[in-house]
Protein backbone atom coordinates (compact mmCIF):
# COMPACT_ATOMS: atom_id res chain seq x y z
CA UNK A 1 0.00 0.00 0.00
CA UNK A 2 2.75 2.35 0.98
CA UNK A 3 4.73 1.36 -2.15
CA UNK A 4 1.77 1.98 -4.47
CA UNK A 5 1.04 5.28 -2.83
CA UNK A 6 4.68 6.20 -3.23
CA UNK A 7 4.66 5.32 -6.92
CA UNK A 8 1.48 7.26 -7.48
CA UNK A 9 2.86 10.26 -5.75
CA UNK A 10 6.08 9.97 -7.75
CA UNK A 11 4.16 9.81 -11.06
CA UNK A 12 2.05 12.72 -10.02
CA UNK A 13 5.11 14.77 -9.22
CA UNK A 14 6.89 13.83 -12.47
CA UNK A 15 3.85 14.43 -14.69
CA UNK A 16 3.16 17.61 -12.87
CA UNK A 17 6.76 18.81 -13.29
CA UNK A 18 6.99 18.15 -17.04
CA UNK A 19 4.13 20.46 -18.11
CA UNK A 20 5.59 23.21 -15.96
CA UNK A 21 8.99 22.79 -17.56
CA UNK A 22 7.47 22.64 -21.06
CA UNK A 23 5.32 25.64 -20.40
CA UNK A 24 8.20 27.69 -19.09
CA UNK A 25 10.38 26.87 -22.13
CA UNK A 26 7.59 27.65 -24.62
CA UNK A 27 6.88 30.88 -22.82
CA UNK A 28 10.50 31.76 -23.04
CA UNK A 29 10.45 31.15 -26.80
CA UNK A 30 7.24 33.08 -27.36
CA UNK A 31 8.44 36.03 -25.36
CA UNK A 32 11.81 36.01 -27.04
CA UNK A 33 10.44 36.15 -30.64
CA UNK A 34 8.05 39.06 -30.22
CA UNK A 35 10.76 40.91 -28.35
CA UNK A 36 13.06 40.42 -31.31
CA UNK A 37 10.41 41.60 -33.78
CA UNK A 38 9.45 44.51 -31.59
CA UNK A 39 13.02 45.57 -31.20
CA UNK A 40 13.57 45.47 -34.97
CA UNK A 41 10.45 47.53 -35.64
CA UNK A 42 11.10 50.05 -32.93
CA UNK A 43 14.65 50.57 -34.08
CA UNK A 44 13.60 50.93 -37.73
CA UNK A 45 10.79 53.46 -37.28
CA UNK A 46 12.67 56.11 -35.31
CA UNK A 47 15.50 55.82 -37.82
CA UNK A 48 13.07 56.61 -40.62
CA UNK A 49 11.61 59.55 -38.75
CA UNK A 50 14.94 60.97 -37.72
CA UNK A 51 16.13 61.29 -41.32
CA UNK A 52 13.69 64.14 -41.85
CA UNK A 53 13.03 63.08 -45.46
CA UNK A 54 9.54 64.16 -46.58
CA UNK A 55 7.30 61.45 -47.96
CA UNK A 56 6.20 61.75 -51.57
CA UNK A 57 3.50 59.11 -51.24
CA UNK A 58 0.26 60.10 -52.92
CA UNK A 59 -3.36 59.10 -53.22
CA UNK A 60 -5.41 59.41 -56.39
CA UNK A 61 -7.21 62.40 -54.92
CA UNK A 62 -4.25 64.16 -53.37
CA UNK A 63 -1.14 65.91 -54.59
CA UNK A 64 1.73 63.54 -55.49
CA UNK A 65 4.58 66.01 -54.96
CA UNK A 66 6.33 67.05 -51.79
CA UNK A 67 5.97 70.76 -51.04
CA UNK A 68 9.72 71.35 -50.93
CA UNK A 69 10.09 70.58 -54.66
CA UNK A 70 7.13 72.64 -55.93
CA UNK A 71 7.06 75.97 -57.72
CA UNK A 72 6.47 79.08 -55.61
CA UNK A 73 2.94 79.50 -56.98
CA UNK A 74 1.95 75.99 -55.91
CA UNK A 75 3.57 76.42 -52.48
CA UNK A 76 1.62 79.64 -52.03
CA UNK A 77 -1.60 77.86 -53.00
CA UNK A 78 -1.00 75.04 -50.51
CA UNK A 79 -0.29 77.48 -47.71
CA UNK A 80 -3.48 79.38 -48.54
CA UNK A 81 -5.82 76.43 -48.88
CA UNK A 82 -4.40 74.56 -45.87
CA UNK A 83 -5.60 77.53 -43.84
CA UNK A 84 -9.06 77.55 -45.45
CA UNK A 85 -11.11 74.48 -44.55
CA UNK A 86 -14.30 75.74 -46.20
CA UNK A 87 -15.66 73.76 -49.14
CA UNK A 88 -18.93 73.56 -51.03
CA UNK A 89 -21.05 70.45 -51.43
CA UNK A 90 -23.88 69.33 -53.66
CA UNK A 91 -27.14 70.73 -52.40
CA UNK A 92 -25.60 73.92 -51.00
CA UNK A 93 -27.00 77.22 -52.35
CA UNK A 94 -25.05 78.33 -55.41
CA UNK A 95 -22.48 80.99 -54.48
CA UNK A 96 -22.69 84.36 -56.27
CA UNK A 97 -19.62 86.25 -57.35
CA UNK A 98 -20.98 89.40 -58.95
CA UNK A 99 -18.61 92.31 -58.53
CA UNK A 100 -19.58 95.30 -56.38
CA UNK A 101 -18.84 97.72 -59.21
CA UNK A 102 -18.18 96.95 -62.87
CA UNK A 103 -17.64 99.07 -65.96
CA UNK A 104 -20.76 99.50 -68.03
CA UNK A 105 -19.11 98.25 -71.23
CA UNK A 106 -17.91 95.12 -69.41
CA UNK A 107 -21.42 94.52 -68.04
CA UNK A 108 -22.92 94.73 -71.54
CA UNK A 109 -20.25 92.40 -72.91
CA UNK A 110 -20.72 89.83 -70.13
CA UNK A 111 -24.48 89.95 -70.71
CA UNK A 112 -23.91 88.95 -74.33
CA UNK A 113 -25.10 92.22 -75.88
CA UNK A 114 -21.86 92.93 -77.75
CA UNK A 115 -18.11 93.26 -77.34
CA UNK A 116 -16.61 95.90 -75.04
CA UNK A 117 -15.53 98.08 -77.95
CA UNK A 118 -18.99 97.88 -79.47
CA UNK A 119 -20.47 98.71 -76.06
CA UNK A 120 -18.40 101.91 -75.94
CA UNK A 121 -19.92 102.92 -79.28
CA UNK A 122 -23.45 102.19 -78.00
CA UNK A 123 -22.80 104.26 -74.87
CA UNK A 124 -21.56 107.24 -76.91
CA UNK A 125 -24.58 107.09 -79.22
CA UNK A 126 -26.90 107.45 -76.21
CA UNK A 127 -28.85 104.19 -76.45
CA UNK A 128 -27.74 102.90 -73.03
CA UNK A 129 -29.39 104.12 -69.83
CA UNK A 130 -28.83 103.31 -66.17
CA UNK A 131 -31.74 103.60 -63.75
CA UNK A 132 -33.70 105.52 -66.40
CA UNK A 133 -30.94 108.05 -67.21
CA UNK A 134 -28.90 108.02 -70.39
CA UNK A 135 -25.18 107.49 -69.78
CA UNK A 136 -22.63 108.90 -72.24
CA UNK A 137 -19.53 108.60 -70.06
CA UNK A 138 -16.99 105.95 -71.05
CA UNK A 139 -15.68 104.06 -68.04
CA UNK A 140 -18.94 104.56 -66.14
CA UNK A 141 -19.36 101.97 -63.38
CA UNK A 142 -22.55 100.33 -62.18
CA UNK A 143 -23.38 98.44 -58.99
CA UNK A 144 -25.30 95.18 -58.44
CA UNK A 145 -28.59 97.03 -57.76
CA UNK A 146 -28.45 99.29 -60.83
CA UNK A 147 -30.84 98.67 -63.74
CA UNK A 148 -29.41 98.88 -67.26
CA UNK A 149 -31.53 99.39 -70.39
CA UNK A 150 -30.58 99.07 -74.05
CA UNK A 151 -33.09 100.61 -76.46
CA UNK A 152 -35.67 100.51 -73.68
CA UNK A 153 -35.13 96.82 -72.90
CA UNK A 154 -33.68 95.79 -69.53
CA UNK A 155 -30.35 94.01 -69.77
CA UNK A 156 -29.86 91.31 -67.19
CA UNK A 157 -26.30 90.58 -66.13
CA UNK A 158 -25.04 87.01 -66.00
CA UNK A 159 -24.03 85.62 -62.63
CA UNK A 160 -20.46 84.35 -62.56
CA UNK A 161 -20.10 80.60 -61.97
CA UNK A 162 -17.00 78.56 -61.14
CA UNK A 163 -17.21 74.76 -61.18
CA UNK A 164 -14.59 72.01 -60.91
CA UNK A 165 -15.13 68.52 -62.28
CA UNK A 166 -13.28 65.30 -61.51
CA UNK A 167 -13.21 64.17 -65.12
CA UNK A 168 -13.48 60.43 -65.86
CA UNK A 169 -12.01 58.64 -68.88
CA UNK A 170 -13.87 58.56 -72.17
CA UNK A 171 -14.96 62.22 -72.36
CA UNK A 172 -13.44 64.81 -74.66
CA UNK A 173 -12.95 68.43 -73.59
CA UNK A 174 -15.25 70.23 -76.01
CA UNK A 175 -18.58 72.05 -75.97
CA UNK A 176 -19.97 69.65 -78.57
CA UNK A 177 -18.66 67.05 -80.98
CA UNK A 178 -19.70 66.55 -84.63
CA UNK A 179 -18.90 62.83 -84.35
CA UNK A 180 -21.24 62.28 -81.42
CA UNK A 181 -18.53 61.48 -78.87
CA UNK A 182 -19.21 62.12 -75.18
CA UNK A 183 -18.10 65.57 -73.99
CA UNK A 184 -17.41 66.95 -70.53
CA UNK A 185 -20.34 69.35 -70.92
CA UNK A 186 -22.72 66.45 -70.35
CA UNK A 187 -21.23 65.98 -66.87
CA UNK A 188 -21.80 69.60 -65.73
CA UNK A 189 -25.07 70.29 -67.54
CA UNK A 190 -27.01 70.48 -64.28
CA UNK A 191 -24.41 72.52 -62.39
CA UNK A 192 -26.10 75.86 -63.11
CA UNK A 193 -28.45 77.56 -65.57
CA UNK A 194 -25.64 79.79 -66.88
CA UNK A 195 -23.58 78.44 -69.74
CA UNK A 196 -20.08 77.59 -68.53
CA UNK A 197 -17.02 76.53 -70.51
CA UNK A 198 -13.97 74.41 -69.69
CA UNK A 199 -10.67 76.17 -69.04
CA UNK A 200 -7.65 74.40 -70.46
CA UNK A 201 -7.75 71.02 -72.24
CA UNK A 202 -7.58 67.40 -71.22
CA UNK A 203 -7.48 64.55 -73.70
CA UNK A 204 -10.05 61.77 -73.77
CA UNK A 205 -8.05 59.28 -71.68
CA UNK A 206 -6.78 61.76 -69.07
CA UNK A 207 -8.69 62.00 -65.80
CA UNK A 208 -8.79 64.57 -63.02
CA UNK A 209 -9.47 68.19 -62.24
CA UNK A 210 -11.05 70.39 -64.89
CA UNK A 211 -12.25 73.95 -64.21
CA UNK A 212 -15.36 75.49 -65.83
CA UNK A 213 -16.52 79.10 -65.74
CA UNK A 214 -18.34 81.84 -67.64
CA UNK A 215 -15.83 84.41 -66.34
CA UNK A 216 -13.92 85.34 -69.48
CA UNK A 217 -11.41 87.52 -67.65
CA UNK A 218 -10.39 84.74 -65.28
CA UNK A 219 -10.20 82.20 -68.11
CA UNK A 220 -7.92 84.52 -70.06
CA UNK A 221 -5.72 85.09 -67.02
CA UNK A 222 -5.29 81.41 -66.13
CA UNK A 223 -4.51 80.34 -69.70
CA UNK A 224 -2.05 83.14 -70.44
CA UNK A 225 1.56 81.83 -70.65
CA UNK A 226 2.83 84.65 -68.43
CA UNK A 227 0.57 83.50 -65.60
CA UNK A 228 2.43 80.15 -65.42
CA UNK A 229 -0.60 78.34 -64.02
CA UNK A 230 0.54 75.25 -62.14
CA UNK A 231 -0.75 71.80 -63.07
CA UNK A 232 0.16 68.66 -61.12
CA UNK A 233 -0.31 65.14 -62.50
CA UNK A 234 -0.07 61.65 -61.06
CA UNK A 235 1.50 59.53 -63.82
CA UNK A 236 1.66 55.75 -64.19
CA UNK A 237 4.15 54.34 -66.70
CA UNK A 238 4.61 51.01 -68.47
CA UNK A 239 8.04 50.49 -66.83
CA UNK A 240 10.19 51.76 -63.98
CA UNK A 241 11.12 55.43 -64.21
CA UNK A 242 14.82 56.19 -64.66
CA UNK A 243 16.28 58.83 -62.34
CA UNK A 244 18.35 60.23 -65.22
CA UNK A 245 15.14 61.08 -67.08
CA UNK A 246 14.03 63.20 -64.13
CA UNK A 247 17.00 65.50 -64.75
CA UNK A 248 16.18 65.64 -68.46
CA UNK A 249 12.58 66.65 -67.76
CA UNK A 250 13.67 69.42 -65.39
CA UNK A 251 16.32 70.76 -67.78
CA UNK A 252 14.13 70.41 -70.86
CA UNK A 253 13.13 67.83 -73.46
CA UNK A 254 13.01 68.93 -77.11
CA UNK A 255 9.68 68.26 -78.83
CA UNK A 256 8.37 69.14 -82.29
CA UNK A 257 6.71 72.33 -80.99
CA UNK A 258 9.45 73.46 -78.61
CA UNK A 259 11.18 72.47 -75.37
CA UNK A 260 9.14 70.99 -72.52
CA UNK A 261 10.43 71.93 -69.06
CA UNK A 262 8.88 70.60 -65.85
CA UNK A 263 8.84 72.51 -62.57
CA UNK A 264 9.06 69.32 -60.49
CA UNK A 265 9.37 65.58 -61.10
CA UNK A 266 9.35 63.15 -58.18
CA UNK A 267 9.11 59.41 -57.59
CA UNK A 268 6.03 58.16 -55.80
CA UNK A 269 7.21 56.25 -52.75
CA UNK A 270 6.97 52.48 -53.09
CA UNK A 271 5.97 52.59 -56.76
CA UNK A 272 8.85 52.85 -59.28
CA UNK A 273 6.41 53.07 -62.20
CA UNK A 274 4.60 56.08 -60.74
CA UNK A 275 5.80 59.68 -60.74
CA UNK A 276 4.32 63.04 -59.81
CA UNK A 277 5.01 65.97 -62.13
CA UNK A 278 4.32 69.70 -62.03
CA UNK A 279 4.27 71.80 -65.19
CA UNK A 280 2.88 75.20 -66.16
CA UNK A 281 2.88 74.75 -69.94
CA UNK A 282 -0.55 74.49 -71.55
CA UNK A 283 0.58 72.75 -74.73
CA UNK A 284 -1.53 69.86 -75.97
CA UNK A 285 -0.66 66.48 -74.37
CA UNK A 286 2.64 67.90 -73.10
CA UNK A 287 3.09 65.26 -70.36
CA UNK A 288 2.35 62.27 -72.59
CA UNK A 289 4.49 63.52 -75.47
CA UNK A 290 7.48 64.26 -73.22
CA UNK A 291 7.46 60.83 -71.62
CA UNK A 292 6.96 59.11 -74.98
CA UNK A 293 10.01 60.97 -76.27
CA UNK A 294 11.96 59.46 -73.36
CA UNK A 295 10.79 55.94 -74.23
CA UNK A 296 7.82 55.46 -71.91
CA UNK A 297 4.15 54.72 -72.44
CA UNK A 298 1.77 56.55 -70.12
CA UNK A 299 -0.78 54.02 -68.86
CA UNK A 300 -2.62 56.43 -66.54
CA UNK A 301 -2.58 60.24 -66.33
CA UNK A 302 -4.53 61.97 -63.59
CA UNK A 303 -4.52 65.71 -62.95
CA UNK A 304 -4.72 66.19 -59.20
CA UNK A 305 -4.19 69.96 -59.01
CA UNK A 306 -4.84 73.02 -61.18
CA UNK A 307 -3.86 76.56 -60.17
CA UNK A 308 -3.67 75.39 -56.55
CA UNK A 309 -7.14 73.80 -56.56
CA UNK A 310 -7.47 70.07 -55.86
CA UNK A 311 -10.12 67.40 -56.42
CA UNK A 312 -9.78 66.03 -52.90
CA UNK A 313 -12.96 64.27 -51.68
CA UNK A 314 -14.56 64.78 -55.11
CA UNK A 315 -15.61 61.41 -56.63
CA UNK A 316 -14.81 60.65 -60.25
CA UNK A 317 -17.47 62.11 -62.54
CA UNK A 318 -18.79 64.55 -59.90
CA UNK A 319 -18.50 68.35 -59.78
CA UNK A 320 -18.73 71.08 -57.18
CA UNK A 321 -18.87 74.89 -57.13
CA UNK A 322 -15.85 76.81 -55.89
CA UNK A 323 -16.11 78.75 -52.67
CA UNK A 324 -15.70 82.53 -52.47
CA UNK A 325 -12.22 82.10 -50.99
CA UNK A 326 -11.13 79.77 -53.78
CA UNK A 327 -12.33 82.23 -56.41
CA UNK A 328 -10.65 85.11 -54.60
CA UNK A 329 -7.36 83.20 -54.63
CA UNK A 330 -7.58 82.51 -58.38
CA UNK A 331 -8.24 86.18 -59.10
CA UNK A 332 -5.47 87.57 -56.89
CA UNK A 333 -2.69 84.98 -57.26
Amino acid sequence: MNTNNGRKSTKTRSTGAKPRAGASSSNAKSTAKPAGRGAAKSSAKPAGKSTGKPSTKTSRTGRPLDSATLSRKEQKARAYFNDKKESSKKGDPLPTFNEDAVRLNKFLSNAGVCSRREADVLIQTGVISVNGKIVLELGYKIGPTDSVQYDGQTVRGETKRYVILNKPKGFITANDDPFGRKTVMALVRKACKERIYPIDRMDKETTGLLLFTNDGDLAKKLTHPRQKTSKIYDVELNKNFNADDRTKMINGVDLDDGTARFDAVEFVKGSPKNIGVEIHSGKNQIVRRTLEKLGYVVTRLDRVSYAGLTKKDLPRGDYRHLTEKEVAFLKTS
